[in-house]
C-alpha cells in the first residue's frame, strides 16, 4: 500500500536539522522529506506498525535475553531500542549487532538524565537536576547537557529521555525529587531549555518528561497510578509551564506520564498516557506541540494493569502517542494495532503521521547514513578530564549558602580559630575533611553521645557539621537520623563556638530540623561526590565564592530562591589541569622525570606542586624520607627549605618594614648596624645586598672555628645540656654558647669586599636578621609567624619544627659526619642558621609544598591572600625588579630572576616577570605572573650526604619546570 505524499506540519516547520534555523531554506530539507517518503512507501503495513515500538534491553543480560530483542528486530521490525543497565562496550556491541540486522536503522534511546552512569557502569555521572537547578548561570547547565549529549552520541544513542521538566513541588515525591530542577516552574523551564540546547547541539534528541507533570505526587507510577489533583489553572501556571516554554526552544519529543489528572481527563482513574484529551487535545492542539511523542514505559503498574496486553498499546496510540515504549508483549500489541488498522479504527493518515515523525527523527540523527559505533577507545572517550572540568564548574555554580550569620563565611581570620569537624550521615566525608585541612587544622571529633560531644567541642570556637549521604543515586536516603537532629541542635547551642552545617544531600533534609536559630551558617552542596566535598570546603574557606540559590523550599527559614552570595577571598583552590588550561597527559611527564630522579638516587623523596590561576592542579609526593624508611612521603611531610627561607621569611618582613618606613633600599649596613660604621661593609646598601651585588663573601663556615682539632664540637663552645649560658640548640644534646652570637657578627664585620660585583651571598641575611630583631625586639621566627604564617593559616611552616610537630613528620636532611655527628632531622641543615638557634635570616624555615605555594600565591596576587592584604602590590613590584640587569646581574631584590643568558636557575621558558629561589637541600620554588603559575619542588637531595650533587648537575628541577610549561595548552 502506498500513501500520498504526506508530511505533518511538525516535519515541515518544527523538526529542525541540528544547528539550522530554517530547514525549509536548505537543500537538505528536501532530502529529508524525500528520504522519509521513500522509506515510508517502501514499507509494508507490518513494517510501518513495527516502527511504533521501542523495546528495552540491558546489556548485562544473558545471551538468551538479548537474543529475544534480536528476534523482535528480525521478525517484528521494531522501530527502536531503549538500553537499560550494563556496560558501555557491551551496549555498543549489541547496538551494532541489532543495527546490522535491522532493515531500517533503529532509534536507540536511553534514560541518561545525569549521564550514561544513570544506567551504565564505567561511565560518568554528572550532577543531578536539582543540583543544576541551584545554578544561576544557565550556560553551565548547557555545558552539562552538551557533554551528556556527546557521551550519548559516542555510544550510538540517538535520543536521551531528558530533560526532566517535572516541577517538584511535593517534597515527599518518591520518584522525581533530585531528578527535577526544582519547584519554581520558571527556573525549571530555564534550566530545561539550557540542558536541551546543549544536548541537541551534540546531535542527540531531547525528550521532555513526564507530561503533564509528575512532581506533585507522593506515589511512584512504577507501582501505582498517581493522582494529580490540581485544578487546570494551577496546572497551567506550574506543571505545564516548563513544557510550554521549553517547546519554544525546539524540544524534539515529549514523554507522557502515567497519571490520573481529573482536571484534564474526566474518566476516573484513566491514565494520562492513554488519554486523547491530554495527548492530542492538550499537548498537540492546545499547546501546539508537533514533535515526537513517547509513552512512558508501558510495563509500569500505573498503566499495565489498566487493560489487557495489546489494548493498552492501542489506547496509547489512539490517544496520540507516536512511539510505544517498553510494551509487555510486542507481538500481541502489534497484532492488535494491525487489526485496528484493518478495521478502520486506525486511519492511514494517523499511522503515517506517527511513522513519518519517527523516520524524520531517524534522519535527524543521521540514520539515513548509518555508521556502526566504534569500539576503539570507547572507554577513554567517555571518561576524559573534560568531564571533571564540567562537573566541577557545575558544582561550584550550585554551591548555596542558605545562612551566614555575622558574615562567618568565608572564614577570614585563621590565627584565632580552633576548628572541629563532626561527621553525620552514613557515607564518607573524608574528602571534605582532607580539603579543609589544606586550609587550616581541622580536627574530627567522634563521640557516642551528646555529653561526650559537648565535652570535646568545648575546646573549639568553630564547629563544622557535615551530613554525608550516599551519592550513588538520587533515590538514596537523605534524612538526618533522630540522634543526629538532637545532637546537631545541642551542638549548635554551645556558647563557646560558632556552628556551620554543610549538607551533602537533598535540600529537603533541612525540613526535619526544628529551627536554625542557633545555627550560624548553612552550606548546601546537594551531593556527596568528592568534588562536591572539595568545593564546599573551598566555599567555607573562601577559595571560591557561592552564587547558588535553593531550587526548592528547604525549610520555613529557607524558601525557594534562598541564597547568600559569597565572594572568594583568593585562597588557593584545588582542581585538575584542564580547568586552568593545562594538559593532564603532558603534565604526567613530571611524574616520569621525578621518578627518574628517584631511580638515579638524586634524592630519597620529594614533593612537587603546580598551581595555576589560583588553583593547585598537581600536588604529588614521591619516594620516602630516607632510602631505608618504611614511611612514604605525604602532603604532610615537612622539608627543610634552606635558602627558600630568604624569600619566604626574611624578605616579606623587609618588604613590610619598607612599607612602614623602618628600612629603605638605599639604607647602608652602617645605618642598620652602627657597629659596621668602620668596616668595609659600611656602604653596602640594602638594594645591592639583596640583589647580591654588594661584593660580599658567599658564606662563612662559622662552625669550623668551634671544633676541636679532631673536628668535634669543642666543650669551649658547646654543652650537652641547655642553660642560660648555652641557649642555642644546634642538634640533639648540642647547645651553643650565647657568646658566640657576637662572634658571628664581628667576623662578618671583618670581611673584605670582593672584587667581582656579583656574588651570591648569605651574609647579608645575618645582617638583616640582626636589624629586624633589634627593630622589633623580637625573634625573626616569631615575627614571620605573626605577620604572615598564622594569618594565612599555615600550620606546617615554621622554624624549629620539633617544638611543634612529631619528629617522624619531618624529612631528615643529612647524616652529619663533620659537625653534629648525628642524623639532622628537625634541625636546620645550614650550620650558620643552626648556630643561631635554628632561625637564621637565610635558612631555618621548614614547610610543605602546599604551604610554600600559598606564600608564592600571595606574591602573585600582589600581596593579597585569604581576605587580607599582607603587602602592597607596588612593594612586590619594587622588589621583583632587576636593578642591575645591565651589569649582568639577573637578581631582583631578594628574589632570584630568570637567567640573562643561556643558563641559569630556570628552564628558560618563563617570563621576565617571574621570580623564585632555590635551596641547598634540594628545594626550589618559582612564580610567574604572566603564566599565573606557581611551581614548588621540595626534596632532601642532601640525604644521606650533601656531597650528592646529582640533582644539581642533572638540572632535574628545571627540566620539571619545562615539562610544566609544555603542558600549558596553546
Amino acid at each position: 500500500m502506498r500513501s500520498t505524499l504526506y508530511f505533518p506540519l511538525f516535519i515541515l516547520l518544527s523538526f529542525q536539522v541540528f544547528g539550522q534555523e530554517n530547514p525549509l531554506q536548505t537543500q537538505d530539507s528536501l532530502a529529508q522529506m524525500a528520504w522519509v517518503e521513500n522509506r515510508y512507501n517502501s514499507m509494508t503495513l507490518n513494517e510501518r506498525i513495527g516502527q511504533l515500538f521501542m523495546v528495552s534491553v540491558a546489556s548485562n543480560q544473558d545471551k538468551t535475553s538479548t537474543d529475544k530483542i534480536q528476534k523482535l528486530v528480525d521478525e517484528e521490525g521494531i522501530g527502536g531500542v531503549i538500553f537499560l543497565s550494563g556496560t558501555p562496550v557491551r551496549q555498543a556491541k549489541l547496538t551494532n549487532e541489532y543495527q546490522s540486522k535491522s532493515k531500517i536503522p533503529l532509534l536507540i534511546g536511553m534514560d541518561a538524565e545525569w549521564g550514561l552512569a544513570m544506567r551504565l557502569d564505567s561511565t560518568y555521572a554528572f550532577p543531578w537536576n536539582m543540583t543544576l537547578g541551584a545554578i544561576q548561570d544557565s550556560t553551565l547547565v548547557e555545558k552539562v547537557g552538551h557533554q551528556i549529549g556527546k557521551h550519548a552520541k559516542r555510544l550510538g544513542v540517538h535520543i536521551n529521555f531528558a530533560p526532566d521538566l517535572d516541577v517538584n513541588n511535593n517534597p515527599q515525591n518518591p520518584i522525581i525529587g533530585n531528578r527535577s530542577f526544582g519547584e519554581d516552574p520558571i527556573n525549571v523551564a530555564k534550566k530545561g531549555a539550557a540542558f536541551l540546547k546543549g544536548m541537541e547541539a551534540a546531535g542527540v534528541l531531547s525528550c521532555g518528561k513526564h507530561f503533564p507533570g509528575h512532581g506533585d505526587t507522593a506515589t511512584d507510577s512504577h507501582k501505582a497510578l498517581p493522582i494529580i489533583s490540581s485544578s487546570r489553572e494551577v496546572l497551567d501556571s506550574i506543571e505545564l509551564y516548563p513544557f510550554q516554554k521549553v517547546m519554544e526552544h525546539g524540544l524534539s519529543s515529549v514523554m507522557i506520564a502515567h497519571l490520573d489528572v481529573p482536571s484534564l481527563e474526566s474518566r476516573e482513574g484513566h491514565p494520562s498516557s492513554l488519554s486523547k484529551d491530554i495527548v492530542t487535545g492538550l499537548l498537540q492542539e492546545e499547546m501546539g506541540f508537533e514533535g515526537l511523542i513517547f509513552t512512558d514505559a508501558l510495563n509500569m503498574k500505573a498503566v499495565s494493569q489498566f487493560a489487557e496486553e495489546g489494548e493498552v498499546e492501542l489506547e496509547a496510540f489512539l490517544a496520540g502517542n507516536d512511539m510505544l515504549l517498553m510494551p509487555e508483549n510486542v507481538s500481541k500489541a502489534k497484532d492488535r494495532l494491525i487489526l485496528a488498522y484493518n478495521e478502520g479504527t486506525i486511519t492511514e493518515e494517523r499511522l503515517a503521521l506517527s511513522v513519518k515523525k519517527i523516520l524524520m527523527a531517524k534522519y535527524k540523527v543521521g540514520l539515513n547514513n548509518y555508521q556502526p559505533v566504534k569500539l576503539e577507545n570507547l572507554y577513554d572517550d567517555l571518561n576524559t578530564p573534560e568531564n571533571d572540568v564540567i562537573y566541577e564548574e557545575a558544582i561550584e555554580g550550585a554551591m548555596t549558602v542558605a545562612k551566614n550569620n555575622f558574615s562567618l563565611m568565608p572564614i577570614r581570620k585563621l590565627d584565632n580559630k580552633k576548628v572541629a569537624y563532626v561527621q553525620f550521615g552514613d557515607d564518607s566525608g573524608s574528602t571534605f575533611l582532607e580539603t579543609m585541612n589544606k586550609y587550616y587544622k581541622v580536627t574530627q571529633i567522634k563521640a557516642k553521645d551528646i555529653a561526650a560531644y559537648k565535652n570535646e567541642l568545648s575546646h573549639y570556637n568553630l564547629v563544622i557539621i557535615g551530613l554525608h549521604k550516599s551519592n550513588e543515586s538520587p533515590w538514596k536516603g537523605y534524612k538526618f537520623s533522630k540522634n543526629e537532629l538532637f545532637w546537631m541542635e545541642e551542638i549548635s547551642r554551645l556558647r563557646t563556638s560558632n556552628t556551620i552545617l554543610a549538607l551533602f544531600a537533598k535540600p529537603y533534609a533541612l525540613l526535619d530540623v526544628l529551627n536554625f536559630d542557633t545555627m550560624d551558617g548553612v552550606v548546601v552542596a546537594y551531593q556527596n561526590s568528592n568534588i562536591a566535598q572539595e568545593k564546599a570546603a573551598e566555599v567555607i574557606f573562601g577559595a571560591i565564592g557561592a552564587n547558588g540559590k535553593l531550587p526548592v523550599s528547604a525549610h520555613t527559614e529557607f524558601p525557594v530562591g534562598t541564597g547568600v552570595k559569597l565572594e572568594a577571598i583568593q585562597r588557593l583552590g584545588y582542581s585538575i589541569p584542564e580547568r586552568v588550561g593545562m594538559s593532564s597527559e603532558k603534565l604526567a611527564q613530571v611524574d616520569t622525570l621525578v621518578q627518574q630522579g628517584l631511580d638515579s638516587l638524586m634524592f630519597p623523596g620529594a614533593q612537587v606542586l603546580v598551581a595555576r590561576k589560583g588553583k593547585v592542579i598537581y600536588n604529588k609526593n614521591f619516594g620516602k624520607p630516607t632510602y631505608n624508611s618504611d614511611q612514604m612521603i605525604t602532603e604532610e611531610s615537612v622539608y627543610d627549605l634552606a635558602s627558600l627561607t630568604k624569600i619566604l621569611s626574611t624578605l616579606p618582613i623587609i618588604m613590610k618594614m619598607e612599607e612602614e618606613g623602618k628600612i629603605a633600599l638605599n639604607d647602608t649596613f652602617k645605618d642598620l648596624i652602627p657597629g659596621y660604621a668602620d668596616t668595609e661593609l659600611k656602604d653596602v646598601t640594602v638594594l645591592k645586598a639583596l640583589s647580591h651585588y654588594g661584593r660580599l663573601p658567599a658564606w662563612i663556615a662559622f662552625y669550623i672555628d668551634t671544633l676541636t682539632k679532631d673536628r668535634k664540637p669543642s666543650p669551649e663552645f658547646y654543652s650537652n645540656n641547655p642553660s642560660e649560658a648555652f641557649p642555642y640548640k644546634v642538634a640533639e644534646h648540642l647547645y651553643l654558647t650565647r657568646s658566640y652570637k657576637d662572634s658571628i657578627h664581628n667576623r662578618i664585620g671583618r670581611q673584605s669586599l670582593k672584587s667581582n660585583r656579583y656574588r651570591y651571598s648569605d651574609l647579608a641575611y645575618y645582617v638583616f636578621k640582626e636589624y629586624i630583631e633589634n627593630t622589633y625586639q623580637r625573634p625573626i621566627n616569631e615575627l614571620a609567624d605573626e605577620f604572615f604564617y598564622k594569618p594565612m593559616g599555615l600550620q606546617r611552616t615554621m622554624f624549629n619544627p620539633l617544638k611543634k610537630i612529631p619528629k617522624e613528620e619531618i624529612v631528615p636532611s643529612e647524616e652529619d659526619d663533620y659537625y653534629r655527628y648525628q642524623t639532622v632531622q628537625g634541625y636546620v641543615h645550614d650550620m650558620g642558621a643552626a648556630m643561631q638557634g635554628g632561625a637564621g635570616g637565610h635558612a631555618g624555615l621548614f614547610s610543605t609544598a602546599n604551604e610554600v605555594a600559598k606564600i608564592m600565591q600571595m606574591y602573585l596576587q600582589g600581596g593579597y591572600y585569604g581576605g587580607e592584604r599582607f603587602l602592597n602590590e607596588r612593594t612586590i613590584k619594587k622588589f621583583n625588579t632587576c636593578y642591575f640587569c645591565n651589569n649582568d646581574v639577573r637578581r631582583g631584590v631578594g628574589f632570584d630572576k630568570p637567567q640573562l643568558g643561556s643558563s641559569g636557575p630556570t628552564c628558560g621558558c618563563v617570563s621576565r616577570k617571574s621570580f623564585g629561589h632555590s635551596g641547598f637541600t634540594g628545594t626550589f620554588t618559582w612564580a610567574d605572573p604572566d603564566a599565573e603559575l606557581v611551581y614548588v619542588f621540595l626534596s632532601n637531595r642532601t640525604y644521606p650526604s650533601a656531597t650528592n650533587t646529582l640533582l644539581i648537575s642533572s638540572g632535574l628541577r628545571t627540566r620539571v619546570q619545562k615539562a610544566i610549561y609544555d603542558s600549558i595548552i596553546n
